[in-house]
């Protein structure tokens, strides 16, 4: 009779031990159970979009204020469009906001950085669903290196 006390006991502890890894593993990758709450999407067209994946962050200033939601080519000039989903509570970014894939660090993951623009009343509100206009790509490392090691060849 004690030995099955002691089996029930044990299964129970290692379900416990099972649920805490889950929620630490969810907790860890940001995506929780129940999701972020509440955003609104935005679009931006880049010529390159480098090695950007979706669930990238989105930054301004180091704070992440969304992910990137969706990668997709435009039908029309086939540039990579990109869809930001960006938290409700960060909802006055200005028609003058710029947008730029950059790399953490030299060899890091590439983000989103946002660049917001000036807030006055000849400028609009960025609303859902809207593209923002200024667009920085993103620097591929072996473009860069492969300009170096040409400018270096031809003796300039």
């Amino acid at each position: 009779m004690m030995s099955k006390k002691v089996e029930i006991l044990v299964g129970f502890f290692v379900a416990l031990g099972i649920a805490a890894l889950l929620m630490l593993s969810l907790k860890v990758a940001d995506s929780g159970v129940s999701g972020n709450g509440a955003s609104y999407n935005l679009f931006a067209k880049f010529d390159n979009i480098g090695g950007l994946k979706v669930r990238s962050p989105i930054k301004v200033g180091g704070v992440v204020v969304g992910r990137v939601s969706d990668i997709s080519l435009d039908q029309d000039d086939f540039t990579p469009v990109v869809t930001m989903e960006i938290n409700a509570q960060y909802n006055q970014f200005s028609e003058a906001t710029s947008v730029a894939i950059l790399t953490a660090g030299l060899l890091g993951e590439q983000y989103i950085g946002l660049q917001p623009g000036f807030i006055d009343e000849s400028v609009e509100i960025l609303q859902p669903n809207d593209y923002i206009e200024d667009t920085k790509p993103a620097l591929v490392l072996e473009e860069l290196i492969g300009q170096f090691l040409f400018s270096q060849g031809s003796g300039d």
